[in-house]
């Protein structure tokens, strides 16, 4: 499923469409899309469509369209310290930006079918911790990925609090893997043409919500000379080190007293001021205008059907509030004061951002320890 949002630039103008069509909801889902890069998941040569409301299909790589995403991330509710399976990780997009909301006593485990996908997972988690901009305003649940067949797990593997599962699970196989849902839990998942959030009440009761129409690839069904034998099995669940955990409570106690001295500064990852192309409400009502639906291999294409007047009437609405906003853009940054700074801002035609310092590294170089510990507190980055 895509194309229910207009493309973005960046990263940011993605986040910012999917908050203006009301998939993205919750001020901590946003802020966990801006802190990992979409656009890092593509392959060379293939970043254009990064940006799209569209999903992204190369050999056993395979990222669903960010709309899909936002749902699922807003339908588990994820809180810290819950334990995550997530079926068919892939790329490992979503179990990043997971990780960063299950924090130091998460557990963070992913399915994947394909080796090859899993070797990429962690090559883009290694670049994500060594390289992201927004590492050090999280604690993060390092996601483990175990190479195997969702469906060929044994009946004892343990429960997890929330499950996600990303291909369209067969029907006879449906109470398969709501077996691995914690009384409490939640597990959203493909089914039929429904992507649906089933939440277990107790050992036999679940409720469960149609999220949104889509359209997946279905699970790989095992041969069924292989369902009795070789059994897939999930990561150890193995206690956090001693010094991991000191690691944790520093850098939790440094955050801690960041949030008291700057507020509301230190949690807003950067201040952007971005004239809009439409306005939130005539992009809200062309969501709800009739659309065709075009199936591909891992989700389906949605293209917005207007008319002549409904086209002239977007058009007459963003010429309006271009007006308006290049006026506030115009204010905030004679008022900023970063203002006279080129490498801080981009052109106020188009947007303006300025950029918070990195608190925690600034406050860890100061701490009286040796060098290598200090390294070690900043996960041996170099930025």
């Amino acid at each position: 499923m895509g194309g229910a949002v207009s493309a973005g630039e960046d990263n940011d103008d993605l986040v910012d469409n999917l908050k203006e069509a009301d998939y993205i909801k919750t001020p901590l889902i946003e802020r966990v899309f801006r802190a990992v890069d979409r656009g890092r998941y593509y392959l060379d040569g293939h970043k254009d469509a990064a940006y799209r409301d569209t999903a992204w299909k190369h050999g056993a790589l395979h990222l669903s369209a960010p709309c899909i995403y936002s749902e699922v991330m807003e339908n588990l509710v994820f809180q810290p310290g819950v334990s995550f399976l997530n079926i068919g990780s892939g790329t490992g997009y979503l179990s990043t930006m997971v990780g960063l909301v299950l924090g130091a006593n998460g557990i963070n485990h992913g399915i994947e079918l394909h080796q090859e996908a899993i070797d990429y997972a962690m090559k883009k988690l290694d670049e994500y911790k060594r390289e992201a901009e927004h590492f050090d305003d999280f604690e993060f649940c390092e996601p483990k990925y175990i190479e195997g067949n969702c469906l060929h797990l044994p009946p004892d593997t343990r429960r997890y609090d929330r499950i996600y599962c990303g291909a369209a699970c067969p029907p006879e196989y449906e109470t398969f893997l709501k077996m691995f849902v914690n009384i409490g839990g939640l597990l959203v998942m493909p089914l039929g043409d429904q992507l649906i959030q089933y939440k277990r009440v107790s050992e036999t009761q679940w409720e469960t919500k149609n999220i949104l129409p889509v359209s997946f690839a279905t699970l790989v069904v095992p041969e069924s000379n292989q369902l009795d034998s070789n059994y897939v099995k999930l990561p150890e669940l193995n206690p956090l080190s001693l010094q991991e955990l000191c690691r944790f409570k520093i850098r939790a106690k440094i955050r801690e007293k960041l949030c008291e001295e700057h507020s509301d500064e230190y949690l807003q990852q950067h201040y952007r001021v971005k004239k809009r192309k439409k306005k939130e409400k005539t992009r809200k009502n062309l969501r709800n205008n009739r659309i065709r639906v075009v199936p591909i291999d891992i989700g389906m294409v949605i293209l917005g059907t207007f008319s002549e007047f409904e086209r002239e009437a977007a058009e007459a609405a963003e010429l309006a509030e271009a007006a308006e906003e290049e006026a506030a853009v115009t204010e905030v940054a004679e008022s900023a004061e970063h203002s006279d700074s080129d490498d801080e801002m981009d052109s106020v035609d188009e947007a303006t951002v300025f950029k918070r310092p990195n608190y925690i590294r600034d406050r860890v170089q100061q701490l009286p320890v040796p060098p290598a510990l200090k390294q070690y507190l900043l996960y041996y980055r170099s930025k």
